[in-house]
């Protein structure tokens, strides 16, 4: 399994790995933990929208943007919660 991905060089450690090809585009779906301790940069990072995509495991490199996104836990402020964020990307751009 594909163990970890990189959004704009921040690596995002996942639990779950999914990559299909529409129309010679990727689409990569994954499911990955946010701590409360990483909450805030997390989630500053995903508000970009837009991201230089890497997955290393699978020579992968391209300019995505978020086609699907949801969380377990909408408020992880609290100290020690864990939430799951599944996050679809979408390559806009080849790189």
């Amino acid at each position: 399994m594909t163990s970890e991905m990189l959004l704009n060089d921040t690596v995002i450690h996942l639990n779950h790995y999914e990559e299909n090809k529409i129309n010679d585009s990727y689409k990569i779906s994954v499911e990955f933990d946010v701590t409360s301790e990483d909450y805030h940069d997390i989630t500053t990072l995903l508000y970009k929208g837009t991201f230089d995509v890497k997955v290393p495991e699978r020579n992968i490199a391209f300019k995505g943007t978020i086609h699907e996104y949801s969380t377990s836990l909408t408020n992880l402020y609290v100290k020690g919660q864990i939430g799951q964020y599944k996050l679809t990307l979408i390559e806009t751009e080849k790189d």
